[in-house]
């Protein structure tokens, strides 16, 4: 074989070599995270109503928070100095940070949703169940026209949803995705059998929202308590508190992440192998 045609093949290789694929991973779990963001985060597939109602109770929450901040910047600084009051206050703004990042998208979403006409998604059934990683939903799996798309469901419309694959119409809103309901097209010939729902998917329902409430409950109590502990000078005392305060929340956090991690392990345990 000549020098030519060597170089031939070196430059044939070259050209049909694989990208990085560990780029091409991180940047289909960045479009995941953006697509779960646009479509409300941990409040998609709820109902837009229900929605708007934590909506308000969280615009609630972040008032008494500002009133916090308030009154750490008007009685602290007279008794402790300013460095311990706005150490103090500033970690009031966490709460109100957590309740913007996680209810903020939903909320704006279902307002939208409240006004907006429903739309009609056919397909056919993939598979069913009423138990999902989010609290008090179901899941459905459907393969539409751009592929295999999942929806979170209210358990009680999966009853009529038989366990063979029919084809299926589902109305949701445009914005939130919750599906108001469901109609099967064609016989149920086979009923759809529940089995028993382990409870570590309970306990995995509850951690996306007790995560972000332990984690500004201990930075609070860490910070303002130590706040208001007699220690001196000032600028120690300051130190002193805003280390604790982010001590606790990062060790929430953690924790957090370790219970996750070892919940999930056992969800894929319980997974068949095929």
């Amino acid at each position: 074989m000549g020098k030519k045609q060597v170089r031939q093949i070196r430059q044939q290789v070259r050209r049909v070599a694989p990208k990085n694929a560990p780029s091409n991973a991180q940047g289909a779990t960045r479009k995941q995270r953006e697509r779960f963001v646009q479509a409300g985060g941990m409040l998609q597939g709820y109902e837009p109503d229900f929605v708007v109602r934590i909506g308000y109770i969280a615009v609630a929450v972040a008032v008494v928070c500002a009133l916090a901040i308030v009154a750490c910047a008007v009685f602290l600084p007279s008794i402790y100095g300013w460095d311990v009051a706005v150490v103090a206050a500033l970690v009031w703004v966490l709460p109100i940070a957590l309740l913007a990042s996680f209810i903020g998208p939903g909320f704006r979403l279902a307002l939208r949703d409240r006004k907006a006409e429903p739309k009609l998604v056919q397909g056919q059934l993939v598979g069913a169940s009423s138990v999902s990683t989010s609290m008090g939903l179901g899941m459905m799996m459907v393969q539409t026209r751009g592929g295999v798309e999942q929806f979170l469901v209210p358990p009680a419309r999966l009853k009529q949803v038989p366990g063979n694959q029919v084809n299926v119409i589902l109305t949701i809103t445009p914005n939130l995705r919750h599906v108001k309901s469901v109609g099967v097209m064609g016989q149920r010939m086979v009923g759809r059998v529940e089995p028993p729902v382990p409870p570590v998917m309970r306990r995995l329902q509850l951690l996306p929202v007790l995560t972000p409430l332990a984690i500004a409950v201990g930075a609070i109590v860490g910070d303002d308590g130590v706040a208001l502990a007699p220690i001196s000078p000032h600028w120690l005392h300051a130190v002193i508190a805003a280390a604790v305060g982010a001590a606790l929340a990062a060790g929430f956090y953690g924790v957090s992440y370790l219970l996750q991690r070892r919940m999930m392990s056992e969800v894929q345990a319980l997974v068949p192998k095929t």
